[in-house]
């Protein structure tokens, strides 16, 4: 079970989504991370479209350097620090993906950080993060309470907090694969994303929405950790514990003062909630009909479709696969059970 969140000394600096224009940041970011970062490729699935009577299209984040999304944000946000900053050293938070992005690119560029995980860490992740030479510490069994401390450690050190979800240029980042999707599939009409604090469906959901106001976005959650679903239902930020997931990337809280939670409410149509079962359903199904391993998280939007394909019949969809690491052994257990 988890600890109680700790409790912020101060508020997190709140940006106001009335004066942050996504698009904008999106756009900025295309142009400052497209050296560092592959342009994923957006496969057709004739065996999903073909059971969903649609035109089905998988926009392949599993394929992305480290092996996820999120090295499209970690890598906007430590380009736009100022020389100052960068000599400071970064400190991080991650359940896992954001981690490894933040540790490769601090190996790129050259700058110092330390990365904090919860102690439920994915095992597959901890290993990966080994490989970059960033030191590693933990500590909580929750996103949030891990966050809050090292936002904590940060202070104390003197040294930059980079959050996972909450911050403008990490939102702009993970953007960047809407405005990829666009270039590739403009009439695409509607997007399923898989949520945990928010970054890249406000990213990916606010640059489609105020390019083409029609697309439908829509976000997929575990329903063993549906935080951000609660939370929009519940018309703020709620405390509630999560259980076991094979999404562990979407699993856990969200902060106090998350610019998501008001991005989320703006540009997301609806939410889906998944099982274990159907989750685990999805992973197997992607390994079989397409030959990729993806992580619990990358078979959200895969198993919402397959949930309620009648509802995107005869329309173009794109199933954001956001990454692949995932443990041989949870693996073999998905293929064997």
């Amino acid at each position: 079970m988890a600890k109680e969140p700790l409790e912020f000394e101060e508020e997190p600096r709140i940006i106001s989504v009335a004066t942050m224009d996504v698009k904008e940041k999106v756009v900025k970011a295309e142009k400052r991370i497209r050296p560092h970062i592959r342009r994923t490729p957006l496969e057709f699935s004739p065996y999903l479209s073909k059971l969903c009577n649609s035109n089905i299209y998988l926009k392949l984040e599993n394929e992305q350097l480290t092996g996820a999304f999120k090295i499209r944000g970690a890598m906007n946000k430590l380009l736009s620090l100022s020389e100052e900053e960068k000599e400071r050293g970064i400190v991080t938070a991650s359940s896992g993906n954001h981690g490894l992005a933040v540790a490769y690119s601090l190996k790129k560029l050259g700058i110092k950080g330390t990365i904090f995980l919860p102690e439920n860490a994915s095992r597959a992740k901890v290993e990966a993060l080994s490989y970059y030479d960033a030191p590693v510490e933990f500590y909580g069994t929750d996103c949030v309470e891990t966050e809050a401390y090292a936002r904590k450690e940060a202070e104390e050190r003197g040294m930059i907090f980079i959050p996972p979800y909450n911050d403008p240029e990490i939102i702009g980042g993970q953007g960047t694969i809407g405005f990829e999707l666009l270039e590739e599939l403009p009439e695409v009409d509607a997007v399923l994303v898989p949520v945990g604090g928010g970054g890249l469906i406000s990213g990916i959901g606010g640059y489609l929405k105020e390019e083409k106001k029609k697309i439908r976005v829509f976000g997929c959650q575990p329903l063993a950790s549906p935080v951000m679903y609660e939370s929009v239902k519940a018309g703020r930020i709620i405390e509630m514990k999560s259980e076991e997931t094979l999404s562990d990337g979407t699993a856990g809280g969200i902060e106090p003062g998350a610019i998501t939670f008001d991005l989320c409410k703006k540009y997301v149509d609806d939410y889906f909630l998944l099982t274990e079962e159907e989750i685990k359903e999805a992973i197997y199904l992607i390994l079989e009909k397409h030959h990729k391993v993806i992580e619990g998280a990358s078979a959200l939007p895969v198993a919402a479709l397959l949930k309620e394909r009648k509802r995107f019949k005869n329309q173009n969809i794109t199933l954001i696969i956001s990454g692949s690491n995932i443990s041989i052994e949870k693996l073999k257990e998905i293929i064997t059970s």
